[in-house]
């Protein structure tokens, strides 16, 4: 039991199987999309513009734009059209969702929620705070993708959350982005494709290139090299891969925060994003930016990647660089630390590091700073999301597995000009599961992905059993004074 008083605040995100997205449902075989177009060609217009029209009416008040997704899964599977005949707009409608499914993004759970202060604080009350909220939702196949909430926090520390679209849309994905020389060529010698063929690529690159200038390069050497050896397919197809992982995505103006999802794009994150941790964070020239980093999972490997946006509408998504970069629960301190970047990490799975560079996106030398101590931690620690900058230090909300695979939330404080020295820690947990909180998909968890300050309280989002979404909020004076005990 925690000796530091705890709000639970009577708010409750559930999960809600309705927001649904379109996604193509494509069968592999070639041979047999194409028996399935030829029964779509041989239907009559008549018979046509009848079942596009169901579709329609069963289907169009579920969707933002569903004519615009249907035509796009249609040129997916164009290319196994075997007639030079022109489709009319509603045959390509009917071939289009003939290949489409509804999927539910959180009709499993909606959990591990971060919270920051939204890009936008104007006409808002004195004492008032807008927030944004990513949550993790998971749905059929256990494929996880971000969601998004707003509310705002009064100056009394209630809190509202604005009311949620029933729809959902995803990004558009840039077809050409930009990459930075530098961070590619660093991430191919990490994973050991420093050779003849790399440098063949990216010699004659700049120090920025696109996608388009890569794929030129890429189909160079592959001409280059005939016939192509093992490591030269293989190198090849890891510089697309890479490629693959950095990708950029947009959301349209008008769109409410509610109704945007990031979703798996590249195949590294193909099972799921995990787990994102948002932070603001603020340059030593006041320039703000929002990171976060977050788990991507392929069903065999999880790789650490990076979010970067500045409105929460247009998204930057990079791989991480260096030797520490591994295991998952990496987060960022919310500026520079003695002239560097700083994160929070777990190297082993078992403890708590921290970590320094002159570059957000390349970590090594991990310094070890926290061990289980107690017996509600005694199998593993970890952080749940990015240090908070207080007066007394760095507050960093941790959280232990102990006994029975309970997981609870507790707290640490590290010293603000040297967070390699832990300077206060909760013997007891701050937050544990209780009542209906110890029940769902992963019973007796709680577990948080970012917290915040305002009027001198913590506000802290927090999981359910890897289900549903709640808040608590704890008095930052009380939190401090038992840390510094």
């Amino acid at each position: 039991m925690s000796r530091v008083p705890v709000y639970r605040h009577p708010v409750m995100l559930p999960p809600e199987s309705g927001r649904v997205i379109l996604r193509p449902f494509i069968p592999s075989s070639a041979t047999q999309q194409a028996r399935i177009i030829g029964r779509a060609l041989a239907l009559s217009e008549d018979e046509v513009t009848r079942e596009v029209a169901e579709v329609h009416v069963a289907f169009e008040g579920r969707h933002l734009d569903i004519d615009r997704e249907l035509m796009e899964h249609f040129r997916k599977v164009s290319p196994a059209i075997f007639t030079h005949r022109v489709l009319s707009p509603a045959r390509q409608l009917l071939i289009g969702a003939i290949f489409t499914g509804e999927y539910a993004l959180e009709s499993a759970a909606l959990f591990n929620p971060s919270i920051v202060p939204h890009p936008d604080q104007s006409g808002l009350a004195a004492g008032e705070l807008r927030f944004i909220m990513s949550l993790r939702a998971t749905g059929e196949g256990h494929i996880s993708s971000i969601e998004f909430r707003e509310g705002v926090i009064s100056a009394s520390g209630a809190i509202t959350f604005a009311p949620v679209s029933r729809y959902v849309s995803l990004p558009e994905v840039l077809p050409d982005p930009a990459y930075r020389k530098s961070r590619f060529v660093i991430k191919l010698h990490e994973m050991g494709f420093d050779n003849t063929c790399t440098h063949g690529v990216m010699d004659v690159l700049g120090t920025e290139f696109t996608r388009h200038e890569l794929a030129q390069g890429l189909a160079r050497v592959r001409r280059e090299h005939v016939p192509q050896t093992h490591e030269t397919r293989r190198t090849l197809e890891c510089m697309k891969w890479l490629a693959d992982s950095n990708y950029e995505v947009s959301f349209p103006a008008g769109l409410e925060v509610s109704e945007r999802i990031l979703f798996p794009v590249s195949d590294n994150e193909s099972n799921g994003i995990e787990d994102a941790r948002f932070v603001r964070f603020t340059e030593d020239d006041g320039a703000v930016m929002y990171y976060a980093t977050y788990t991507a999972y392929n069903g065999r490997a999880i790789l650490p990647q990076f979010i970067e946006t500045t409105d929460f509408r247009h998204f930057r998504v990079l791989t991480l660089n260096g030797a520490a970069v591994q295991n998952k629960g990496m987060a960022l301190f919310p500026r520079r630390v003695g002239g560097r970047y700083a994160m929070l990490s777990r190297q082993d799975d078992e403890n708590l590091y921290v970590m320094f560079s002159d570059n957000p996106h390349y970590w090594s030398d991990p310094h070890l700073i926290l061990r289980p101590s107690e017996a509600w931690e005694s199998v593993k620690i970890g952080n749940c999301g990015s240090p908070i900058e207080t007066e007394a230090g760095w507050l960093v909300i941790t959280h232990g597995v102990g006994l029975m695979r309970r997981y609870c939330i507790g707290a640490a404080l590290l010293d603000l000009e040297d967070p390699t020295r832990v300077i206060g820690r909760l013997r007891e947990p701050l937050l544990c599961p209780e009542g209906i909180e110890r029940e769902g998909y992963v019973p007796n968890v709680v577990y948080s992905c970012g917290s915040l300050i305002h009027g001198g309280q913590l506000i802290l989002p927090y999981a359910m059993s890897d289900k549903a979404t709640a808040v608590a909020s704890v008095a930052l004076g009380d939190l401090l004074a038992a840390l510094m005990e």
